[in-house]
């Protein structure tokens, strides 16, 4: 009984916190848009406009639910959901805190990237679905970028992988902190297992991974299609993508959805090359920063903070660049991205060999 309700507990946890998170998040989006643009954002609903996302939710909660006469119906239905259970479902094997996750699993990393890929199906299924031309093109788009771009993810996670011997995301968090049981090498020469700190995240150990992550971050962007690489859904040329004619709670799915892979691609990210739920604070001398800083409560803490940190540059990024064209996106992903991904997996398998001993 306790096991049942500790399976009913915590996925109804992890939905609280995204939607907690896509309230924050959309708001925060706005009034860094407003700073970015010379613009005030959201300022009539609540103070300083903190009650408009509010607002905006309960909204689509009362809208009624349209389907197309042409659409398919089914279909039509089904993708929001899809999409949103297939990134949610990602969260299972994300670690918060020192033993703190809700699945432990050994091959953690690769469930994730072969659940989140489903997002495709869900998407494709809803331009389809619509029998709209505007989101058949949109679905069309945010396949052909996901597919392309899920091959530079892979490449950036395997480089990581070579150096860390492992799937298990607790692991590979683990490994980058004092509380591990092996040395931990600052640039493979340093032993700093007992200093700990930023000194012993993942792209300190070898640091091509800060290239990894360069391209795991972009490439990234690309599957959460976020600016600058929101083709599948440009306004101005497709009205609003795949989610055309969704409107009402099934357009709230797609939109939680979205903001869910922009906090889950982050985590991830976090987890694998900056520490996880690893303190940045080093041990000095007698100052034992690291020691004090660590445990369940500072693992949280720590997690939140830095992959909130990335979300903020996401949003940052989506106000400052323009989009790119479709060729532009294309040459990126198989001109400069997967060659560079390619070189940073020999070089990891050389730094494991020559250094890592």
């Amino acid at each position: 009984m306790e096991e049942l309700l500790i399976h009913i507990i915590v996925p109804i946890a992890i939905f609280g916190f995204v939607a907690l998170f896509t309230l924050f998040a959309v708001y925060a989006e706005r009034k860094i848009a407003g700073f970015v643009q010379d613009r005030l954002g959201p300022m009539e609903t609540g103070k300083y406009g903190m009650l408009q996302t509010i607002a905006d939710i309960l909204k689509l909660l009362q809208k009624e639910l349209i389907t197309p006469k042409v659409a398919d119906r089914i279909l039509f239905a089904t993708a929001p959901v899809l999409i949103f259970v297939a990134v949610f479902i990602g969260f299972s094997v994300v670690p918060w805190a020192p033993d703190f996750l809700p699945a432990n699993t050994h091959t953690g990393l690769f469930f994730l990237m072969a659940v989140v890929s489903i997002d495709a199906l869900g998407i494709l299924m809803a331009g389809w679905g619509s029998n709209n031309k505007y989101s058949l093109l949109g679905s069309i788009r945010a396949i052909a970028q996901m597919v392309s771009y899920e091959i530079p993810v892979g490449l950036s996670l395997i480089a990581a992988v070579m150096i860390t011997q492992t799937l298990n995301l607790n692991d590979i968090a683990f490994n980058q902190g004092i509380l591990a049981n092996e040395n931990i090498y600052f640039l493979g020469l340093w032993d700093v297992s007992e200093i700990g700190g930023i000194l012993a995240w993942n792209i300190f150990q070898a640091p091509h991974l800060i290239v990894v992550y360069i391209i795991f971050f972009i490439a990234t962007l690309a599957e959460c299609n976020r600016a600058p690489f929101d083709i599948p859904e440009a306004e101005s040329e497709l009205i609003g993508g795949f989610h055309t004619e969704y409107g009402g709670i099934r357009f709230a799915f797609i939109f939680l959805a979205e903001y869910a892979m922009m906090f889950l691609v982050s985590i991830l990210g976090v987890t694998i090359f900056l520490g996880g739920w690893n303190t940045p604070l080093p041990n000095i001398g007698v100052i034992k920063m690291a020691d004090w800083t660590t445990g369940l409560f500072w693992g949280i803490f720590w997690t939140l903070s830095k992959s909130l940190i990335v979300v903020g540059v996401q949003m940052w990024i989506r106000w400052t660049l323009p989009r790119f064209r479709a060729d532009q996106l294309m040459s990126l992903c198989w001109k400069i991205m997967i060659p560079l991904a390619f070189v940073c997996m020999a070089i990891s398998a050389l730094w494991r060999i020559l250094v890592m001993v």
